[in-house]
Parts: structure tokens; sequence; C-alpha cells
């Protein structure tokens, strides 16, 4: 015996009580805001205890060691990561104090930089992506599927610009 699906869930029409449908998009929004709150403190304090001060120094860690010996430029890293530039300019200052990342000029004409990592940094990524794979999975495995996680991250890779 196969289930029906919701008739609701593929009609369009309001549900949740909304009175407009498209108050939807605000309601996925919101969600994503609140799992995102519910979660990052856990990760947080993991990554914390390890000696990263921020979540995105794992992002930073991995695009700069995925370049190789010639780097990433901070341009480029910016456009990867979706950060303003003063922002990724102080995560990268602090990852430079922390002794993980080297700067260095861009060469030709600019003020461009060029990121690599120090070998004290090499293959940290690793470890951050551990903490990252036990508190995501233990937050979200026991309520949808993997197959349902596919899914949702096709509809949310749309949402991309």
């Amino acid at each position: 015996m196969t289930s029906s699906p919701d008739p609701l869930a593929r009609t369009g029409l309001p549900q949740f009580g909304d009175d407009d449908p498209h108050i939807a998009y605000n309601r996925v929004f919101f969600a994503l805001l609140r799992i995102q709150r519910t979660v990052m403190p856990g990760i947080e304090k993991s990554l914390r205890e390890m000696g990263i001060a921020d979540p995105i120094w794992y992002e930073i860690l991995l695009a700069t060691e995925e370049a190789g010996k010639d780097g990433i430029a901070m341009i480029d890293l910016q456009k990867r990561l979706f950060v303003p530039q003063y922002a990724l300019s102080r995560h990268v200052a602090r990852i430079e104090k922390a002794g993980l990342l080297r700067r260095a000029a861009r060469p030709g004409a600019g003020r461009g930089q060029i990121l690599r990592l120090t070998p004290q940094a090499r293959g940290l990524h690793h470890r951050i992506w551990q903490v990252y794979m036990e508190k995501i999975q233990a937050a979200f495995a026991p309520h949808i599927s993997t197959d349902e996680a596919y899914d949702l991250v096709r509809m949310l890779n749309r949402l991309y610009r």
C-alpha cells in the first residue's frame, strides 16, 4: 500500500493558516535562520576549543588549501564566499595572526593579495570538518532522511545568485 501525497502540499494554496501563499517564501527564510541559530552555537563552541575563532575560517582555509602552492587571490575568495571585502580582510588578518595563513602582494598592478597556508594549517580543514559533520548530522539525521536532505539541497542551491 502506498501513501498518497498531501493534497495541499502541491496546490499552491496558502497553508499554515496564511492568507497569502507567497508567505511561504518568508517562512523558508526564517526557518533557515532559526535552524542556523540552533545548530551554530554548538559548532562555534567546538571550533573555539580547537583555536578556530569563527566558523568562516573553515571555508577560508579550505579554499586556500584547494588553491595549492600558488595560493588564492583575496578577490577570488571574496567572490567564492559571498563575503564583503572588509569582513574578509578582518577574518584573514585574524587567521594570519593565529599563524595559519600568509598574505603576499599579488604580482602585477593593483593592491591585490594572495593567501597561502602556513605549514601549521595544512590539513586543518579536515579536523574542522569533523566538527561540522558531527554537529550537523546530530541535528538533522533524526528529523529527515538522506533522500530528503538531498532534495532540500537541490532546492536551496537554486537560491544562489
